[in-house]
């Protein structure tokens, strides 16, 4: 395991998780995973307390969520128009936005823990396309509760067996991600294949000439 996030946490504990998950929810690059999982491990050697650890993580999940929404509610239009003028980002952007369309709560649920490397974006349209905030704290802290459970979880439970752990579900993640932008790509290019049919169906009609 990386030393420097031994030290975070065992110096900073239920901090550093806190500030880790946080980060991570804005699309800013951190080792939340890893750092529950050693918050975890800390937990079950009896050097952190194992409510404190999920809770700060939790705390920190939901709040990042929060900040990223309530961006996308109030910056949201600008911000999107922005990230989207870089073409690999672009697709993401427009499927994040068509997810949060068609699914709603739903997607915001599985974006915090199965495709978490999508959470932010997610977050950040559904403000941006006015998803009631009811619904998204509801669907949101459900599922960063099911992400923080299994993270610390797993640590807490094979405290010896951290660093494997860590590259398993780091892969698994990025996987996940990979497939659901495959899908997400797939999907925009049916709708745009459909839509180009109908309307070449609809000029064909038009081109007939009228029966007589």
């Amino acid at each position: 395991m990386n030393d420097l996030i031994l030290q975070l946490v065992a110096g900073y504990g239920a901090f550093a998780i806190f500030a880790a998950t946080y980060l991570s929810c804005l699309a800013i690059p951190m080792p939340s995973s890893l750092m529950m999982l050693a918050g975890g491990a800390f937990a079950a050697a009896g050097d952190l307390a194992l409510w404190s650890t999920a809770g700060a993580a939790l705390s920190g999940a939901i709040l990042g969520d929060q900040t990223g929404f309530h961006i996308g509610r109030f910056g949201g239009s600008r911000l999107t128009d922005k990230i989207s003028r870089n073409p690999a980002r672009a697709a993401l952007i427009n499927r994040a936005r068509a997810t949060v369309d068609r699914h709603g709560g739903v997607g915001v649920f599985f974006s915090t823990w199965l495709v978490a490397p999508l959470g932010p974006w997610v977050n950040l349209i559904a403000g941006a396309t006015g998803l009631h905030w009811v619904r998204f704290t509801l669907w949101d802290t459900a599922g960063e509760m099911i992400w923080v459970v299994v993270y610390v979880g797993l640590g807490y439970t094979f405290t010896n067996q951290i660093e494997t752990l860590a590259g398993l579900l780091g892969n698994s993640a990025g996987f996940l991600a990979a497939g659901v932008l495959t899908i997400g790509l797939g999907l925009l290019l049916r709708d745009a294949l459909r839509r180009a049919k109908n309307k070449a169906r609809a000029q064909d009609g038009t081109d007939e000439p009228p029966d007589h």
